[in-house]
C-alpha cells in the first residue's frame, strides 16, 4: 500500500488500516534472507522486507494519509523459534516498533500472532472503527496497570 500510494495519489483514498506491516522491515526477513526456502517461498517481494536502507520499506518515507496500525504482540506456537530472533515484543514476523511509521494516525497492539491476526473479531472491530473515526476505539489497560 506505501509503495502504491507514494506513486499513485487518490483524491478522496480515505482512511487505511495496516495489520501488522512490516514499515521498517522484519528482522525475520534479515534472519531468514539466504535460507532457499524462504527465498523459494516469499520471492524477490521477501528480501525488500530487510531492514535497513537496502529493504524498501526504509526507501518509502513517512505516510500521507490516514493511516492506523494494529499489530499484535504474540508468537504461534510455530513460529516461536523465530520470535526468539526479534528483540523486543513482536508477532514472530514483525517487532511492535518496526510495525510504526511516520505520519500514522494512531497505533494499537493487541494479543495476536501474524499468521491470524486478521481473523480476530477484536482486530475486524477496532479497523472498522478507525475507518469510520480515524482513530481505534480506546481499551482500558491491562489488569494491574494504571491509565496515567
Amino acid at each position: 500500500m506505501r509503495y502504491y500510494l507514494n506513486r499513485h495519489r487518490f483524491e478522496n483514498l480515505g482512511r487505511v488500516v495496516m495489520l501488522s506491516p512490516p514499515n521498517r522491515g522484519s528482522e525475520a526477513a534479515d534472519h531468514l534472507r539466504d535460507s532457499a526456502l524462504y527465498r523459494w517461498f516469499n520471492g524477490p517481494a521477501g528480501q525488500q522486507l530487510v531492514t535497513g536502507p537496502e529493504g524498501l520499506p526504509e526507501q518509502l518515507g513517512p505516510v500521507t494519509f490516514p493511516l492506523g496500525i494494529i499489530t499484535g504482540n504474540q508468537h504461534s506456537f510455530f513460529d516461536a523459534w523465530l520470535a526468539e530472533v526479534i528483540p523486543g515484543a513482536d508477532d514472530s514476523k514483525v517487532s511492535v516498533e518496526r510495525a510504526k511509521v511516520e505520519g500514522m494516525a494512531d497505533f494499537l497492539v493487541l494479543p495476536y500472532s501474524h499468521p491470524f491476526i486478521m481473523n480476530a473479531k477484536e482486530v475486524i472491530e477496532q479497523t472498522l472503527h478507525f475507518l469510520r473515526l480515524g482513530r481505534f476505539r480506546a481499551r482500558p489497560p491491562p489488569t494491574g496497570q494504571s491509565s496515567n
